[in-house]
């Protein structure tokens, strides 16, 4: 049992309870209130934890690739063993809690290296968030990301691949509906890789085994196709084509109807876009992720972790973006948190400082409601109970 005690404890996205406090047990929190009430509720043995910050709900990124590094070529780790992979993959999950997430969505791997690292951090070999793996995505022959054996064609082949990676563990099924710039030899971002047909089986076979659906869609075709699927996340979702972008506003119209969630894969670099993309093209898509979060789409966060120059410690370098766009702080952090969790199908499990939900804590050096940048001061992390003091 532990009594965390604190100057506020941020009960929802933008409420604090003043002097508050937190009781755990196991995994579990079963109280939270003001810090002489709940302390009264704590036995003498209990391990109490004064902290003179904010206590709130553990950070959640939506979309992280464990198997790549980050670096500005991460498909060249794929030489290494299945050995050698696991073993990084250990330490950015490390790495991830470290930052303050303790709930990760992989979304994709190879040979179910992810559902390993789920596995040892669930049973508290390995120091990690809860991992919600998907396993191999889905992609056409040559298609993007290849490389980590989902290749498939036709309906038969799509299901098939659906139920290997449910048999083997997978919380979410993962589809490339288009093209990507991880694969160099591949077809373009704004290319859609799938026929209407395929993509309906593979939804239809991932619901019918209880799990869902996140796409990979960069252009605005594989968007609109992905929607009209039944996909429940869009990945990325940036609008490409051929020529430039292009917001469908009745496509849009229909995810915001529909609740399929956007997780828009900001990366902690994203000041740096203007100088990569040039100044006009990044404006674009500062905006029209400004346009979705403006007319009521379901905005979560993800940073695409270990894709190029992008690491496993920069969710809170990224939440900065949407501060950028005129988002409250207050909105942002639930859309680190319980959106975040509603959105992955977790939303009566975590992502709240509330009775019954999992312990998933962060100990926050200052007040995250006025300050983004106190996210980077986070000295203690609990995840699912247990307390990780960051080095």
């Amino acid at each position: 049992m532990m009594l965390i005690t604190a100057d506020r404890v941020l009960v929802d996205s933008g409420t604090y309870l003043e002097d508050g406090a937190v009781l755990t047990v196991g995994e579990t929190i079963v109280a939270v209130g003001p810090r002489e009430e709940v302390s009264r509720q704590a036995p003498p043995d209990a391990e109490h934890v004064p902290f003179s910050g904010t206590v709130m709900p553990g950070l959640i990124d939506t979309h992280v690739h464990l198997i790549f590094d980050g670096s500005p070529d991460p498909v060249a780790v794929l030489t290494a063993t299945d050995e050698e992979l696991l073993g990084q993959m250990r330490q950015r999950a490390e790495r991830l809690l470290h930052t303050g997430v303790t709930t990760a969505r992989d979304l994709g791997d190879r040979n179910g290296l992810a559902f390993r690292v789920a596995r040892e951090i669930e049973t508290g070999s390995v120091s990690g968030p809860r991992i919600l793996a998907a396993g191999t995505p889905a992609t056409p022959p040559g298609g993007h990301c290849y490389f980590l054996g989902g290749e498939v064609s036709g309906e038969t082949e799509v299901r098939a691949l659906v139920r290997r990676n449910v048999a083997a563990g997978a919380a979410v099924i993962k589809v490339m509906t288009s093209g990507g710039g991880l694969t160099k030899d591949g077809p373009r971002s704004w290319q859609s890789q799938f026929s209407r047909e395929e993509l309906r089986a593979l939804v239809d076979e991932a619901h019918s085994a209880g799990l869902p659906v996140a796409a990979h869609a960069h252009g605005t075709e594989a968007i609109t196709e992905a929607v009209d699927a039944g996909v429940d996340t869009l990945e990325h979702c940036t609008w490409m084509t051929e020529t430039g972008f292009d917001l469908r506003r009745d496509v849009l119209q229909r995810i915001i109807d529909r609740n399929i969630a956007v997780s828009v894969t900001v990366s902690p670099h994203w000041r740096m876009l203007p100088k990569v993309f040039g100044e006009e093209r990044a404006a674009l898509m500062f905006g029209q992720v400004r346009q979705m979060a403006e007319a009521g789409a379901n905005v979560i966060i993800g940073t695409d972790a270990g894709v190029q120059r992008t690491g496993f410690d920069g969710l809170p370098g990224a939440l900065t973006f949407y501060a950028h766009l005129g988002i409250p702080n207050s909105t942002i952090l639930d859309m680190a948190t319980r959106r975040a969790a509603e959105a992955l199908g977790r939303g009566e499990v975590t992502g709240r400082v509330a009775p019954g939900f999992r312990a998933d804590l962060l100990l926050v050096d200052g007040d995250p409601l006025e300050e983004l940048d106190a996210l980077q001061r986070v000295p203690t992390v609990v995840s699912a109970g247990r307390r990780h003091e960051r080095g």
